[in-house]
């Protein structure tokens, strides 16, 4: 039982990490606005589905990882992350029960809201200008959502995480 657990906390932090990594990879840049929020999509599919184990606090660390790894303010990401995964968690049951698209619709809503927030904390630290361009993550976690959802799922599955 205790090897279970430890597997499964290692595989959904090896996802995290792994979305870590495709956050950092380079784009082309008339390509870099169309860059999707990897992280928050993992971390909206592990709230979802283990709300005990993925919570505001993973979000919180996440989020400062994220930040570390960009080089930019600390704790924007993590503030950004932590509001959202909040009202994920806070009503997880009723996203569980939504379509696939339904569920896409609302993620990719609060990842402009996301967007907004991380806009505003970093408007607050330092002279930043809002680039209205990396609003189409948003577009773009709506059409990936589906998939990365029936990935993540497959994997939980198929190692029993729990």
């Amino acid at each position: 039982m205790a090897n279970s657990t430890f597997r499964g906390h290692a595989l959904i932090w090896l996802s995290f990490i792994v979305a870590l990594i495709l956050q950092a990879a380079p784009w082309p840049g008339e390509l870099a606005p169309f860059r999707p929020s990897w992280v928050l999509l993992v971390a909206f599919y592990w709230v979802l589905a283990l709300p005990h184990r993925v919570n505001v606090g993973t979000a919180l660390v996440v989020g400062l990882l994220w930040d570390l790894m960009l080089g930019s303010t600390l704790g924007v990401r993590g503030l950004m992350m932590s509001v959202l995964v909040y009202i994920v968690a806070l009503n997880f049951q009723m996203l569980r029960n939504m379509s696939l698209w339904q569920q896409a619709v609302i993620l990719s809503l609060l990842t402009l809201a996301g967007k907004v927030l991380e806009f505003w904390a970093e408007y607050l630290v330092s002279n930043v200008q809002f680039d209205p361009t990396q609003l189409w993550a948003g577009v773009l976690n709506f059409l990936l959502w589906p998939w990365l959802f029936l990935l993540l799922r497959r994997v939980r599955r198929q190692f029993s995480i729990k």
